[in-house]
Formats: structure tokens, sequence, C-alpha cells
């Protein structure tokens, strides 16, 4: 018989976590949701999911939420019509280490959905105290790099990422000495097939369309730039020790292959679903046990045609960027992406144009001086820190 799983939710009000919550509750007999992690802006979901799940303990990132959020358990629980004392507050933490302080809570499963590298505290802190991290935080490794392996024992990171947990099911075909290629997809964004002069003029609104995913607006941007194949190419590396001279970039307009692995004897295994994050997140909260019935299947008895392409790094040279920087190692994948940021930022107010964004990593990332490899997770931060203040230099010189 399969036990009860309890599982700690950080960043519990964005999509994976909202996603993570319904898979939960799909499954009331194998996953047990104990615990919620929030940035602190929206209170009034947070209550009403801890409520809603009976939690124990709800953390905030902003010590002056606190008091909100007390507030809103008690509207949502007259919402509900529960009268007061019929109900137990959960513990609130505050502050921005309470996602750390919850991480390191009783729990089988820490599902890391916050997003950017404030997501590598909480990485470390599950680590530490042995849970294992279903990771959606993808900055934490690729900032944290070194850090984060050098923390976690076999098998605890468990990806989230489609790609990643495409990776993780196809590796299952056979022994790592067996491995020759790991496969990366990627839908290509809304630019797919256009020149680097044709990129020139793309606006925001352009940029902002994809035509598979509907995500926030930095990953969006980063998929139409290709920024976030570089850093899931980092990310593949970090998690399968797999060189990054292994690890080919492969256009597939469809999203239905979300990766592959090719072996020694010339076979190739690949895994498709439906474009739907749920499977990849129910599949990290059971690992590796299947959950029932969490998407719908491919239909197979309608016609279908599948794709793929030869990345144009010409037009693209967001992925071979990653690749060297991902060889060089120590903190330049946290300064590639932390001026990604910058210039996304920058691209979003029109003052940055669209080929502009990677230029910008770029030239960040020659000027950087030479920080060594991280010892902590303030050597990071403060990479991150110079990196977002010369891009910012270099943006308003440019202006």
């Amino acid at each position: 018989m399969t036990s009860l799983r309890k599982v700690t939710v950080l960043g519990s009000t964005g999509s994976i976590g909202r996603q993570a919550i319904a898979v939960a509750g799909q499954n009331p007999d194998r996953l047990q949701i104990t615990g919620l992690a929030a940035g602190g802006s929206d209170v009034a979901l947070l209550a009403e999911q801890a409520l809603a799940l009976g939690v124990r303990t709800v953390a905030v990132a902003r010590a002056t939420a606190a008091q909100d959020l007390q507030l809103a358990f008690y509207a949502a629980a007259s919402k509900r019509g529960w009268a007061k004392g019929r109900y137990a507050l959960p513990e609130i933490l505050a502050g921005p280490r309470a996602a750390e302080e919850l991480a390191a809570r009783p729990a089988d499963v820490v599902l890391n959905g916050i997003t950017g590298s404030i997501g590598l505290g909480p990485t470390l802190s599950a680590l530490k105290a042995g849970r294992t991290v279903a990771l959606a935080n993808k900055e934490s490794l690729i900032a944290g790099g070194d850090l984060v392996i050098a923390a976690a024992a076999p098998g605890q990171l468990v990806p989230v990422d489609s790609e990643h947990s495409a990776l993780a099911q196809c590796l299952r075909g056979g022994a790592r000495g067996e491995v020759a290629r790991l496969v990366l997809t990627a839908s290509g964004g809304p630019f797919r097939g256009r020149t680097a002069e044709e990129l020139q003029g793309v606006t925001v609104e352009q940029a902002l369309a994809h035509p598979t995913w509907a995500m926030g607006p930095v990953v969006t941007i980063n998929s139409a730039t290709l920024v976030n194949k570089g850093l899931e190419l980092i990310e593949a590396h970090l998690l399968f020790g797999v060189p990054y001279g292994e690890i080919d970039v492969v256009v597939h307009p469809q999203s239905i292959v979300h990766s592959m692995v090719t072996f020694a004897d010339g076979a190739t295994i690949a895994q498709a679903s439906p474009p739907d994050m749920r499977l990849p997140i129910a599949l990290a909260l059971a690992w590796p046990d299947r959950l029932p019935h969490v998407q719908p299947a491919l239909d197979w008895s309608r016609a279908s045609s599948w794709e793929f392409q030869p990345l144009d790094e010409q037009a693209f040279p967001a992925v071979r960027l990653a690749r060297s920087v991902g060889e060089a190692g120590g903190v330049l994948p946290a300064i590639y992406n932390a001026a990604n940021e910058e210039a996304v930022a920058a691209f979003l107010a029109g003052r940055l144009s669209f080929p502009g964004i990677v230029q910008l990593v770029t030239r960040t990332l020659d000027d950087a001086p030479d920080l060594g490899a991280p010892t902590c997770v303030e050597d990071v931060l403060g990479a991150e820190k110079w990196a977002r203040e010369h891009a910012r230099g270099v943006i308003g010189r440019s202006m």
C-alpha cells in the first residue's frame, strides 16, 4: 500500500503552487499539504488555501504581511460561516527567512515553486533537513550550482520543469553508462524561423504572445529569446551530471515531446504528452510513482504531425552563451540569470530592443570580475547584485 506523503508548498499562490494544490486535492489518499509559503502579495488567497487545506504552518516573506494574513484568516473563516473558536489558526512565520524555516520543518516533500534566486536559501534549507525537493525554482539550482549539488544526496532533487521531468523519465530506459546524449526540446517561441535581422523590430506585445504555453511575462520573454532553454541546459547538466558537449537543443513547435534521451546503441526514448504542467508536478510530488488521472493523454485516434528543427544559434545566441557560461562555472551562471532579468525588465519597459536582451547579458558577462566559486549563499547574491547594477548602468548609459 502506498503511504500518504506530507508536502510543503513554497510559492503556493503562484501558478506552480496553485496547480500542485489542485493535484493534491485530486489525490487526497496520496498527498497531504501541511505547509504553505508565499511572498505575501495575495494574503486573501493564501489564507483561503491554508484554511481549505487545514495546514499547520504558513510563511510569508513580507514581515508586514503577517497582520494582514491574520485578518485574512478571520475573513476567510467568516466567509465559510465558521465561528471563532471552531478552528485553529495556522502558525504564521514572517520575514525574508520564513520560507527557509518552513522548508526545514517536517515533511516528505518540499515543492519549491518560488520565483527567482530568493528560492536558493529555501532549497538549501530543505536539502540540509533531508527533505526531498521537488524543484520548480530553476534559478536556485542555476545560481547556486555547486552549492546545491554539494548539499543534495542522490535522488534528493526531483525536477518539476517539464523538460527535466521528461529527461528523468526517459533515463529510466537505460543505465547511466548507456546514455549518449540528452536532447532538450524547445518550442522556439513566437519568433521561430525568423532571422537575426527580422528580430530587430520585435515589440513587447509580439514577444508576449507565446504560441503554446500561458506563462508570466519574464518566463514568456525568456522563451522568446531562448534564454529559458539556456537556463535549462545548465540545469540539465547539474541535475543529471551529463557533460555540456553531450546535451543538445532541438526546436519542436508542438511542445508534445518534452525531451529525449539517446542511448549508446542508437535508440532514442522520448516523453510525450499534451503541454500541461500538472503531469510533471504530480510526478515530482509522487516520484518515482505515478498518480492516476492527472491529465488527459494524447488522443491517438486523431491525425497529428510533430516537427523537429535544428536551433538557429545565429538568430538565438542565448543557448550557445549559456553553454559557455555553464562550462566556465563559478558564479557566471548567476550573473547570466541576473543580467537577463534586468534586461527583460528593460525590454518590457521599452528601454531595450529585443536583440538587446542577450547583447546586454553578453556584455555583462564579458565585464564580470573573477569572483571565484561560491562558498555560500551570500557569494551568489553578491554576484547577482554586481550583475544587476552593471546591467542597469549599461542601460542607463545607452539611453
